[in-house]
C-alpha cells in the first residue's frame, strides 16, 4: 500500500511540475509579445536609418521671399536623396516635418507657432502644406518654436537616424520668454542637431545670436539673401520630362476611402509646382521618379510591393469602377501592366534628366538656390556622423 501511494506521490508532483513549466513558459512568451508590443524600439535596428528633417520657417510679413524658395528648392533637396546611402549600402528613408511661427494668425497663447505637418515621407502632402503657407507679421519666438517641435514630433530613439531642426529667420534668436539656449540643450540631449539660417547680413546673424543657437546645438549657422530669384535655366528636355510626367500619372491606381483625394493632391501638386516655375515642376517629376516617392497608402500599384500585401483585403467599392467587376487574377496582371509601364516612364525620366543635368554643366550655371545650398552644406557633412554618405 505504501508502494502505490509512493507512485501515486511522485506521479503528482511530475505533474505540478510540467504544468508549472508550461505555465511558466506560457507567461513568459506572453511577456515577450507584450514587451515588443509596448517598447516597438527593441526591433529598431531590422529598419534602415532615417534622416528626419524638422523645418522651422519664419511666416511673418518680411518672409515671402524664403517661403518661396522653400516651394521651388523642395525638389532639389529631396532629389539629393536618391544619391544618399547608409554604410549598408542601403539607402535612408527621408522624413520631414513643418512648423511655421512668427505669424499674427497663429495663436498667441501658443507663442505664434503652429505645427503644420508632423514627421511625413509623403511628399506630394509636404508640397501641398508647404504651398499652404501665408504670411502676416507678428512676433517670432525662436526659444519657443524649437521647443514644441521637440514635445510634439516623434523623433524616435533609434541612435542610427539623423535629426536635424532647420530653423529660419530674421529677428533675434532671443525674442520670446522660451530660453532657446534651454531649447537647444534639450534637443542636443535628445541627438537633435539645430541648425540656423538667418535671413540677412551674416554678421547681423551673429550679433542677432542665431550663430551662437547653432554653436550649442552642435550644428551649423548660415545666413541666406533669402529674397534672392533663383533662376531656372530652360533646357531643351524640360518639355520631354513634363511629357514623361503626364505619363507617369497615368499608371497610379487609387484605392481605400482617401485613395480618390489622394490622386487629386497629386495632379494639384504637379499644377502648383508647374504655375511656380516649369523647372520647378520638372524636379518634381525627376523626384517622382526615383523610390523616394512611394505612394502605397493610397497608390495599389505602390501597395502591391510591399511584402505584406493582400488583394483579397482590399475592399472593392473603393478600386476605380473599371476594376470593380475584375477577378483578383485579373487585377493582379492589371497591376503588374502598371507597374512594368511605371518603370519603363520612370527610366526615361531619369534618362533624360540626366541629359539636362549634362546641358546645365555645359552652361557652366547651376540652378542652387540660398535655402538649397545652406540645407544640403548641413546635411552632407552632420550625415557623415551617421556613416550615411553621398554617392
Amino acid at each position: 500500500m505504501k508502494k502505490y501511494a509512493h507512485k501515486t506521490m511522485m506521479l503528482l508532483l511530475l505533474l505540478f511540475i510540467g504544468t508549472s513549466f508550461a505555465h511558466n513558459q506560457k507567461s513568459a512568451e506572453h511577456f515577450s509579445s507584450n514587451d515588443l508590443q509596448s517598447n516597438p524600439e527593441s526591433k529598431i535596428h531590422s529598419r534602415q536609418p532615417v534622416v528626419k528633417i524638422a523645418l522651422l520657417l519664419d511666416t511673418s510679413n518680411s518672409m515671402d521671399g524664403l517661403i518661396n524658395q522653400a516651394k521651388s528648392q523642395l525638389w532639389d533637396i529631396v532629389n539629393q536623396f536618391a544619391y544618399a546611402k547608409c554604410g549598408n549600402n542601403s539607402r535612408p528613408g527621408l522624413q520631414i516635418a513643418l512648423y511655421q511661427y512668427g505669424n499674427n494668425d497663429l495663436a498667441s497663447q501658443e507663442g505664434y507657432v503652429q505645427q503644420v505637418l508632423g514627421f511625413s515621407s509623403d511628399l506630394d502632402e509636404i508640397s501641398a502644406k508647404l504651398f499652404s503657407l501665408t504670411t502676416n507679421g507678428g512676433e517670432e519666438y525662436c526659444g519657443q518654436v524649437i521647443h514644441q517641435s521637440l514635445r510634439q514630433l516623434d523623433w524616435g530613439k533609434n541612435p542610427d537616424d539623423l535629426k536635424m531642426i532647420f530653423i529660419a529667420g530674421n529677428e533675434p534668436f532671443t525674442q520670446g520668454k522660451k530660453d532657446f539656449r534651454e531649447s537647444v540643450i534639450n534637443a542636443k540631449e535628445k541627438d537633435v542637431i539645430v541648425n540656423t539660417i538667418f535671413c540677412g547680413d551674416y554678421r547681423q546673424g551673429i550679433k542677432t545670436h542665431w550663430q551662437e543657437g547653432a554653436l550649442l546645438g552642435g550644428g551649423e549657422y548660415m545666413a541666406i539673401d533669402h529674397n534672392r530669384q533663383v533662376v531656372h535655366i530652360k533646357t531643351p528636355y524640360d518639355e520631354i520630362i513634363i511629357r514623361l510626367n503626364a505619363r507617369l500619372n497615368n499608371t497610379y491606381v487609387s484605392y481605400g476611402a482617401m485613395g480618390v483625394s489622394r490622386m487629386a493632391i497629386q495632379e494639384e501638386q504637379d499644377s502648383e509646382a508647374m504655375e511656380l516655375q516649369e523647372a520647378v515642376a520638372v524636379k518634381r517629376a525627376v523626384s517622382k521618379s526615383s523610390e523616394i516617392y512611394n505612394n502605397a497608402e493610397w497608390d495599389l500599384v505602390d501597395a502591391s510591393s510591399r511584402k505584406d500585401f493582400d488583394l483579397a483585403k482590399i475592399k472593392k467599392e473603393t478600386l476605380p469602377a473599371s476594376l470593380r467587376g475584375k477577378s483578383e487574377g485579373q487585377i493582379q496582371e492589371f497591376l503588374a501592366e502598371k507597374k512594368a509601364e511605371r518603370q519603363r516612364v520612370q527610366k526615361e525620366i531619369q534618362q533624360a534628366n540626366a541629359k539636362r543635368e549634362e546641358y546645365l554643366a555645359k552652361q557652366e550655371k547651376n540652378e542652387t538656390g540660398e535655402l538649397e545650398q545652406a540645407m544640403l552644406k548641413a546635411i552632407k557633412k552632420q550625415a557623415a556622423q551617421k556613416n550615411l554618405y553621398w554617392e
